[in-house]
């Protein structure tokens, strides 16, 4: 009796370990086919020119923060035909920023937009101008020149609290104690 007892627990959890390779199993297909899916839609995108959809992009500033995208789209259909919507949110508050970027099919459409520049979108006034093509490196640190330390700035890498004004925080100018033993000498 305790023998079939015994066999039978082995066999369900046999049962059970062959369930669970059948599902790392099919995990596994799955991922294989997720790969391929990023890797056809990798391929896909490298053929993208960055600077040409950036022709086709318009910047839209002063977006009330309560907009959606379906409402922008909305505003701005009399343009063109849009290609896609952004409106850019801050990443760890998930807030709008209160602009967006519109793409559109072609660059005709890009001048139409244009033309609503200074509209009024849920009581705002926008800003409507073409979205500039950023240059890689090009606008990499801030400050005049180098320094003989390198790079740009006072000390790249190197920070002064000698030469910080603030450093500690502010404190307000106080006169100094009078010398002597202890606090405020008084010898009767």
């Amino acid at each position: 009796m305790a023998e079939d007892a015994a066999i039978n627990e082995l066999s369900t959890a046999d049962a059970e370990i062959e369930e669970m390779q059948r599902k790392v199993q099919e995990m596994e297909e799955e991922a294989e086919k997720l790969k391929k899916l990023t890797d056809s839609v990798e391929e896909a995108g490298e053929g993208i020119d960055r600077e040409e959809v950036d022709k086709r992009s318009v910047y839209i500033g002063s977006v009330d923060y309560g907009s959606t995208p379906e409402e922008l789209q909305e505003h701005f259909k009399s343009c063109g035909q849009i290609n896609r919507i952004t409106i850019l949110v801050d990443k760890f508050s998930g807030s709008p920023k209160g602009f967006a970027y519109i793409e559109f099919a072609d660059e005709q459409s890009v001048q139409n937009s244009l033309l609503l520049n200074g509209s009024l979108f849920r009581g705002r006034q926008l800003k409507v101008i073409q979205k500039r093509t950023n240059i890689p490196g090009f606008n990499k640190g801030k400050g005049k020149g180098k320094s003989k330390f390198g790079g740009k700035g006072k000390f790249k890498g190197y920070y002064d609290p000698w030469a910080d004004p603030y450093y500690g925080g502010y404190t307000a100018w106080r006169p100094r104690p009078p010398k002597g033993k202890g606090k405020g000498f008084a010898p009767y």
